[in-house]
């Protein structure tokens, strides 16, 4: 079977990448290969065409091939709340919090992980043409193949952008450098009170696998969950995996990531989660109807997320 993330040098889609290196999967009786597809909507393209078999990636983009959540479901989370950063140019001398600071710059951005912060500004009253703020794939990103973030961060030290709105390991390597500042860190509060519900970490499949392979779907979330805790009872265990797959600085830092993450460690998909996403996802003009939790979510295997 194949799993597609759309980042991996990355902590955002790590607990998928370590079901797989830690075992988790293995012992669930599965055979899973990890395939890097980049952008995310051509990873949930490659699911709905059959060439993988799950996804694990931010959970809205799911409507770039499953228009009106017809054909896919959430199985279960990765971690709770949007997890990207926004990381601006640190001679700018940023504020943390000071949204404001995008009037007049250059904002770098993965395709469908722009509408987050396309959405987030607007319920901060910022106008992108009014304010002269352009969001755009960072350059170079496309063929980087390997992580968005840190592709952002180096663009960021070229100064071909003014910032970033990227996952936490890029914005990490920004700050070590010195060449970045956080200035929203949505998970741990900042920007506007909706967004934590944009998206989230998730991992998702087909309809057709779920009816067809049920079996299938329930070990893939015991394996999420069987992952999620063991990376809270030893978060070194993310160092052993980043030792296979990263490079060496990367590598190193990704268990000082996940740490910070743990809190977020939560399998669950809540209604109140599928609602925040849904209105975001028509407020971004991707969704159109008023879709049900149980369209969105495969709930016969909610028993299994803790």
């Amino acid at each position: 079977m194949k799993l597609a993330v759309p980042d991996m040098i990355s902590n955002s889609y790590f607990p998928a990448i370590a079901a797989i290196e830690l075992g988790f999967f293995k012992d669930e009786g599965l055979d899973v290969a990890l395939e890097l597809i980049f952008p995310v909507d051509k990873a949930y393209q490659a699911m709905r065409e059959g060439a993988v078999d799950f996804v694990a990636g931010s959970a809205h983009s799911a409507l770039a091939a499953f228009p009106e959540w017809e054909g896919a479901k959430l199985l279960c989370a990765q971690a709770q709340g949007m997890y990207w950063f926004l990381v601006m140019r640190s001679d700018l001398n940023p504020p943390r919090s000071d949204i404001g600071i995008v009037k007049g710059r250059s904002i770098g951005a993965a395709p469908w992980v722009d509408m987050g912060l396309r959405r987030l500004l607007a319920e901060a009253g910022i106008d992108l043409q009014r304010d002269g703020v352009t969001i755009a794939p960072v350059p170079g990103a496309m063929g980087a193949g390997v992580n968005f973030g840190v592709t952002a961060a180096k663009a960021l030290e070229d100064r071909k952008i003014d910032g970033f709105w990227a996952n936490g390991m890029g914005a990490e390597v920004a700050v070590r450098r010195g060449i970045g500042k956080v200035i929203l860190d949505i998970r741990r509060g900042d920007g506007p009170k909706p967004c934590f519900n944009y998206t989230m970490a998730s991992v998702a499949t087909t309809d057709r696998l779920i009816e067809r392979s049920p079996d299938v779907a329930a070990a893939v979330v015991r394996a999420i969950v069987k992952t999620l805790l063991a990376l809270k009872q030893d978060v070194t265990r993310a160092t052993e995996v980043g030792r296979k797959l990263f490079p060496p600085t990367e590598a190193e830092l990704i268990a000082e990531l996940i740490r910070r993450d743990l809190p977020y460690y939560d399998a669950a998909i809540s209604e109140t989660f599928v609602s925040g996403m849904c209105q975001f996802a028509r407020d971004v003009g991707i969704l159109q109807g008023q879709v049900p939790y149980e369209k969105v979510v495969a709930t016969e295997f909610s028993k299994l997320w803790r």
